[in-house]
């Protein structure tokens, strides 16, 4: 087979806007697959997203946006508009108006939700087609192969395992995703992915935070230490209808990949706009998917005399009860329904609470309940609720803060015997102080479970502190004690407020409810202007003598435990 020889772009594009403070920054999700209905995995995908996109919106860090969408071309799109009795424009516009729904009832805050099938896009990719024959990164050739339709890809015989099919026949499989491939040869265009091994290995040595966690960045590696073949990026026509037409050759078509990819650049303009932006996009993006994200994609932008992205942020996939979730197995979860049992703050929050990207976690419906009960219901709402009742704030007003009562000290292991606040109160109170930049640092390194891990820590030390000091059992008529017991519930509320805009990312309507009964104006609701307990540093607190803002009631309601699951009943 012939292979000319590549022409590197000399001088790989960078955005100059995009370095300095006040940058703009992509954040996506996948573009998801519209030949079947969301499921949690695809929810926990965009949440992880969202949270990142909001957090770092809070922290006033410059313009951004978030992209998600559905892929809507490629065989199985064809294969299953045919079982569906349907078209393949008619499958899809169904199947994306759902995940459109889904992400609009989870809360998610994207700002362009593309559709492979638009024309902008469509135009985009065959823009981004001729700038690789432009820098002589195709070829035509004969390529034979296993085929796996379910993945949409060839596969090297090293990634196969031998089984029995159905009907007794032997056939072959993925190793990784059990699905049935066959033997496949036809005349395609092919990319010299093999010329770009060597970029790809400089470009992730000299990024070693391209590609996070660190367990999937040695992966990549791993496989560009291997043998690199070149890539068959087009399909026969008459094989494949629905797809993109190969500019100039109406007998091939766009392969459904390299078409899904160029999602990141449509969203941005490209090829007019979106140079503002590019390269400063944070895709995150599934396991599964990580060859395409991670090899693939950045060898295809350099072909194109583009920069890769930013970073690329992987993470594992939700089991149920043990199992791969899968239609064959029954055991696909409906988002819908989850969010109709657990309210979608509640599913929110577990999902990014238990989620750890570098590993698989497991749904079921006894943990969610525990685990929101516990943090949300019981926890922080709990706080709330005690530390503003009429009995214990009968004014409703964030109360004053005693210098006298909690001064400030160089040791804490000396602070019992100048005022009421005893030593573990300051260590709690550092606890605190501290947390909004661990949160931060936990969000940018893309392990925002940490971040709630160390939120809920600092929550249940804040009960630890209300409890120990009984601020029920104080006089409020004896002015010492009510000095002490206004300190108790200006500690308190200082407390929930800096919990309350930390959680916004995760939880945006209940902690909107939290902050407005503590009277904490939209304005004043930036990560990037979080103050805690001013007056223990001698200054002024904007929010002290400031009458609360009305009672809502419960901040979040405990969920009815259930044995017998509700929402397994509702699967796909």
């Amino acid at each position: 087979m012939l292979r000319p020889p590549v022409r590197l772009p000399p001088v790989l594009r960078r955005a100059a806007s995009t370095a300095g403070p006040g940058r703009r920054l992509l954040l996506s999700t996948p573009i998801f697959y519209a030949n079947g209905p969301p499921h949690i995995g695809h929810l926990y995908s965009a949440l992880l997203a969202d949270a990142l996109h909001r957090h770092r919106g809070l922290r006033g860090a410059g313009p951004g946006r978030l992209s998600t969408g559905t892929d809507e071309h490629g065989l199985k799109i064809q294969q299953a508009a045919v079982a569906a009795g349907t078209s393949p424009p008619e499958l899809c516009a169904r199947i994306s108006a759902l995940f459109h729904r889904a992400f609009t009832q989870a809360a998610i805050s994207f700002t362009d939700f593309i559709r492979t099938s638009e024309p902008r896009h469509c135009q985009a990719v065959c823009h981004f087609w001729a700038a690789l024959q432009e820098h002589g990164a195709l070829y035509k050739g004969t390529y034979e192969g296993w085929y796996c339709t379910a993945e949409e890809g060839f596969l090297p015989e090293s990634q196969l395992v031998e089984r029995v099919d159905a009907q007794g026949r032997p056939c072959k499989v993925s190793a990784e995703s059990g699905h049935e491939v066959h033997w496949t040869k036809e005349e395609n265009y092919m990319f010299k992915l093999s010329a770009f091994q060597d970029p790809l290995l400089k470009w992730l040595r000299d990024n070693p935070r391209a590609i996070s966690p660190d367990p999937f960045y040695q992966r990549v590696l791993c496989w560009l230490g291997e043998d690199l073949p070149d890539l068959s990026v087009s399909r026969e026509r008459s094989r494949l209808q629905w797809g993109i037409p190969v500019p100039s050759d109406s007998t091939q078509t766009i392969y459904v990949w390299v078409d899904a990819l160029v999602n990141y650049l449509s969203v941005l303009g490209y090829p007019e706009t979106h140079g503002e932006w590019w390269p400063a996009a944070h895709h995150v993006v599934g396991k599964d998917i990580l060859k395409f994200h991670a090899v693939y994609w950045p060898a295809l932008l350099m072909a194109a005399g583009l920069s890769p992205p930013e970073r690329i942020l992987v993470h594992s996939h939700w089991t149920v009860r043990g199992q791969k979730m899968s239609k064959s197995l029954g055991n696909v979860i409906d988002p819908f329904a989850c969010n109709e049992r657990y309210t979608v703050d509640g599913f929110r929050y577990f999902l990014l609470r238990q989620g750890v990207p570098d590993r698989d976690c497991d749904y079921y419906d006894e943990k969610v309940v525990k685990v929101v009960n516990s943090e949300l219901a019981d926890a922080l709402g709990g706080l709330l609720n005690r530390s503003t009742a009429p009995g214990i704030n009968p004014s409703n007003t964030y109360p004053c803060f005693s210098e006298t009562c909690f001064p400030k000290v160089v040791d804490y292991r000396e602070a019992e015997a100048l005022g009421r606040a005893a030593a573990e109160d300051y260590e709690f109170v550092v606890s605190v102080a501290s947390l909004p930049l661990q949160v931060a640092s936990y969000f940018e390194d893309f392990q925002i479970y940490k971040a709630l891990e160390c939120i809920s820590l600092c929550v249940r030390q804040t009960n630890g502190f209300f409890q120990r000091h009984r601020p029920w059992k104080l006089d409020r008529k004896d002015p010492a004690e009510k000095l002490w017991l206004d300190t108790i519930i200006h500690v308190t509320l200082e407390c929930l407020r800096v919990y309350g805009t930390l959680l916004q990312p995760v939880i945006p309507h209940t902690a909107d409810k939290l902050l407005s009964r503590l009277a904490v104006e939209p304005g004043e609701r930036e990560i990037s202007s979080l103050t805690f307990l001013p007056r223990y540093n001698g200054k002024p607190c904007p929010f002290e003598g400031r009458q609360l803002g009305p009672d809502t009631g419960i901040l979040f309601h405990r969920l009815e435990s259930s044995r017998q699951h509700q929402i397994e009943n509702k699967r796909l």
